[in-house]
């Protein structure tokens, strides 16, 4: 029966893209406009695609040598196959597919939304938020598609009936790593690229437009305005796709890895423990298409973020009634977790405890990211007061309340993977994170939909449009500055349970039974570990720094060259600064990805996988932590800048745009922009993708050979323990 319920699992998946096709024809068919705003919304549309075009010429040549690489390794071990290799392309393919869907319904939608917004407040919502869904709905319908797809696939050719719990079976999920290798390479590069290319484009844009030349920030006289408006594309949109495709794959694959070392008396053969993630992550499709339906606002005093708050909460209580009725359908009254001589025997209701903590984790972790990234909050407003006594005040401001904003998301991460452990043990810190991120469509749909209001804003001021638009778009735009931060911080929560799961599989699958950190090799590769963050960022701030100077010099070179541009009489050369992005983002992004894929393989064939174990632990105490303090500080800032826009009070004076103080803001905002867009969010993806890494080379580093693994055999006693009692007295003795 078990194989019978896999088959079932991939109509899901396609459930999503239907809707997805539908949603994506019906904002197809919306009013685009007046025709200089359909020119405008086409030189963004047209340097989005050139971007794509040169990124995957790049990244083509790197698919064909790490399949080639994969094919030849997969035939060196027993536990891997060169169709590995085929998995790796696929999950490849499906990332950057992922990411176009995006792109291509954002280049539609964003002027859409500006006509939209000439109407009302809640239209121009409808069309981007459908937008947004779009994408959603893409992202976690080819994710599941390819996922099931694939492991029935391999199912067949690996397992066909043998133990769920087996060599076959674990080499079966050996080779679905590939998928989620190749989806995690493809967002690593197009996050980093994409986030280069966009914040070139908006530093130089900021600096030399706004505050040199005194103009609005999308001013059609700014060269570099069409650029930084397809930055929003590529990087939050395209890059943002392909980065939630790899976390929700690598979600999933982990608990599937580690779904294999329970025992389940269930009518499934065994395999209910493997099966439920990816029914969970389908199932939680359908209710974010539910959910999309609470998402609506009927004037324009409404709350824009409550009426998405609603949605997500929406599609976050269905899915957790949902998993209650699920795991009373597959699993027996209790399972067993079997690791070496560890036997935890955990009830089968505390699966489904720890999927709603993983919910409640996720909503937390948003919870808190908006309380310190929000207009009208208590750290964005000390960040606007600072901006009162200049720039370096600004500064100092937003990096406190970036530092202090990872205080309690640690907290919460911490409670929830200790209660996670409690309750399942490491199949429950998995199959808590495959709970958060079931409602991946929705929350992506929340997220995508804050770039396109902030093109519509853009078109709007470039377009001369009346000012009741660019002020309904504003609202849109700073609420998307919000859910844009939120959704970062939901996928860090996410990368930090992923990466956990991801470390106890590949623990097992390097056949080692600890990793102790009294060894000087494992602190030594610990302290590298923690190291590698800090650097990666340092690559991709350099990065933005150096493609921002040669977009400020051609933006100057242009004002000062072309005369008649401030009165518009003149057309910038937009074209030139596009091209200045993709080049610099295509350049920059390879030394930071090589950094990511190629410190694990070094650190494990050099130092053996004890040592590699200390890399990735510190890897992903660094990564979260600094993923954390840039996304919040980024977000932060941004919005201190957005509140100058209808005027802040600063000791019992107010200040708007074009103020000294808001000339402070701009310069905090722009210092934070690499980090919101560039580094912060890419911070995620490095944890995971070390993590898949580590977790494909394993084999070849096993330090017991190829009999570490053994067939997992029911004990013939079996008592129900607590959990973590039972892991301690395991290691006592």
């Amino acid at each position: 029966m078990g194989s019978e319920l896999m088959y079932y699992i991939p109509a899901l998946g396609v459930l999503g893209l239907v809707v997805m096709i539908a949603k994506a024809a019906w904002v197809s068919k919306q009013d685009a406009g007046e025709a200089n705003m359909q020119q405008l919304a086409g030189y963004i549309a047209s340097g989005a695609s050139a971007f794509l075009k040169a990124e995957w010429k790049v990244l083509g040549v790197f698919a064909v040598i790490a399949a080639a690489l994969l094919a030849w390794s997969g035939t060196l071990v027993p536990h891997s196959s060169w169709v590995i290799a085929v998995a790796f392309l696929i999950g490849a393919f499906f990332s950057a597919f992922a990411g176009w869907i995006g792109m291509n319904i954002a280049t539609k939608a964003n002027v859409r939304t500006t006509q939209a917004a000439r109407t009302s407040l809640a239209q121009g919502l409808k069309v981007s938020f459908n937008g947004g869904t779009v994408m959603g709905l893409g992202v976690s319908g080819l994710a599941v598609l390819g996922l099931s797809v694939l492991f029935i696939a391999f199912y067949r050719m690996y397992v066909n009936g043998a133990s769920p719990n087996g060599e076959e079976m674990m080499k079966a999920l050996e080779v679905l790593a590939g998928f989620s290798l190749g989806a995690e390479s493809i967002a690593l590069f197009a996050r980093v690229g994409g986030g280069i290319y966009t914040k070139a484009a908006d530093v130089g844009a900021d600096l030399v437009g706004k505050v040199e030349a005194g103009i609005p920030e999308d001013d059609p006289r700014n060269p570099a305005t069409v650029a930084d408006n397809v930055g929003d594309n590529v990087g939050d949109v395209a890059g943002m796709g392909a980065d939630l495709f790899g976390s929700y794959v690598a979600t999933i694959l982990s608990t599937m890895v580690l779904g294999r070392e329970v025992i389940s008396q269930d009518n499934f053969g065994g395999m209910a423990p493997i099966l439920l993630p990816m029914l969970i992550a389908g199932l939680g499709i359908v209710f974010s298409i539910i959910g999309t339906f609470f998402v609506r606002i009927n004037k324009d005093t409404d709350s824009v973020m409550a009426a998405l708050n609603k949605g997500n909460i929406g599609s976050i209580i269905l899915t957790a009634i949902a998993s209650y009725f699920i795991i009373g359908w597959m699993f027996p009254e209790s399972v067993e977790f079997v690791r070496g001589d560890v036997h935890l025997v955990v009830a089968s209701i505390n699966i489904f405890y720890a999927i709603v903590l993983g919910l409640v984790v996720g909503f937390l972790m948003s919870y808190i990211t908006e309380y310190y990234t929000a207009m009208g909050r208590k750290p964005v407003d000390s960040i606007v007061q600072k901006s009162g006594t200049g720039h370096a005040t600004n500064v100092i401001g937003g990096l406190a309340v970036g530092m202090e904003s990872t205080f309690l998301p640690i907290l919460v991460l911490a409670a929830g993977i200790f209660g996670a452990f409690s309750l399942a043990g490491l199949y429950g810190v998995a199959i808590a994170a495959a709970g958060m991120m079931a409602t991946t469509a929705m929350q992506l749909a929340i997220d995508a939909f804050g770039p396109i209001a902030d093109n519509a804003g853009g078109i709007a001021e470039m377009s001369g449009l009346p000012k009741e638009v660019r002020e309904r778009t504003d609202i849109l735009d700073a609420t998307g500055n919000t859910t844009a931060a939120t959704g970062k911080g939901f996928a860090i929560a996410s990368a930090a349970l992923t990466a956990l799961a991801l470390f106890a599989a590949y623990v097992g699958l390097a056949g080692i039974t600890a990793i102790d950190i009294y060894k000087a090799n494992v602190l030594a590769m610990l302290f590298v570990g923690g190291m590698i963050p800090f650097l990666f960022s340092s690559m991709a701030i350099s990065a933005v720094g150096k493609a921002a100077m040669d977009m400020v010099k051609e933006v100057r070179r242009q004002f000062r060259e072309i005369p008649g541009i401030m009165e518009y009489k003149a057309q910038p050369e937009y074209e030139k600064c596009v091209a200045i992005s993709t080049q610099a983002s295509i350049r920059e992004m390879i030394l930071p990805g090589a950094l990511a894929l190629l410190s694990p393989i070094i650190v494990g064939f050099a130092f053996g996988p004890e040592a590699l174990g200390g890399l990735l632990a510190g890897i992903t105490v660094s990564g979260v932590l600094m993923g954390i303090f840039q996304n919040n500080a980024g977000g932060a800032w941004d919005n201190a800048k957005k509140s100058f826009e209808k005027g802040v009070l600063i000791d019992g004076q107010t200040y708007k745009k074009g103020s000294d103080p808001h000339k402070a803001a701009v310069t905090g905002d722009t210092v934070g922009d690499p980090f919101k867009d560039t580094s912060g969010p890419s911070m995620n993806i490095l944890i995971k993708l070390t993590s898949i890494v580590a977790l494909i080379i394993a084999p070849h580093i096993n330090e017991q050979g190829h009999d570490a693994h053994t067939n997992i055999e029911p004990v013939q006693k079996i008592e129900v323990v607590n959990v973590v009692d039972a892991h301690l007295d395991a290691e006592t003795h």
